[in-house]
């Protein structure tokens, strides 16, 4: 079975239905997202289509190999990953089709004043080796 990766992004995607910043909502509206979300991965993984998932830290940090010794660290001036994904989730799926269903109902979770927020998730199919490039 497939399987696929879907992000959720704090910013930089397209503006969601409802689209209210989360520093903006109380502590009921952020326990109620939470639930949706852990209740949805119960979901997933009660049916075996659930690999992974992970609300991401709001920290983070870019590193590189820039040649021998210590390599470079840096909080910009780039778009930081952790200004803009939120977090994640690897599904394994029959199709999609499956993948999109999903991937619709995950971006119903509440937000502020409890209306689904309508974010845009990014799907994307994990690489394989009947997926990867061939090369001659």
């Amino acid at each position: 079975m497939p399987k696929y990766l879907m992000l959720k992004h704090y910013r930089g995607a397209p503006k969601g239905t409802h689209d209210v910043p989360m520093d903006q909502w109380n502590r009921d509206e952020f326990d109620a997202h939470m639930k949706y979300m852990s209740d949805f991965a119960d979901r997933l993984e009660a049916a075996g289509q659930l690999v992974e998932e992970h609300a991401l830290a709001q920290t983070g940090m870019w590193v590189r190999y820039d040649g021998e010794g210590k390599p470079p660290v840096t909080d910009g001036p780039f778009a930081e990953t952790k200004d803009l994904i939120a977090g994640w989730m690897i599904i394994d799926v029959e199709s999609e089709e499956r993948a999109i269903e999903l991937a619709g109902e995950l971006s119903a979770a509440p937000g502020k004043d409890g209306k689904p927020i309508g974010e845009w998730l990014e799907l994307r199919p994990l690489m394989t080796a009947e997926t990867a490039p061939t090369f001659e």
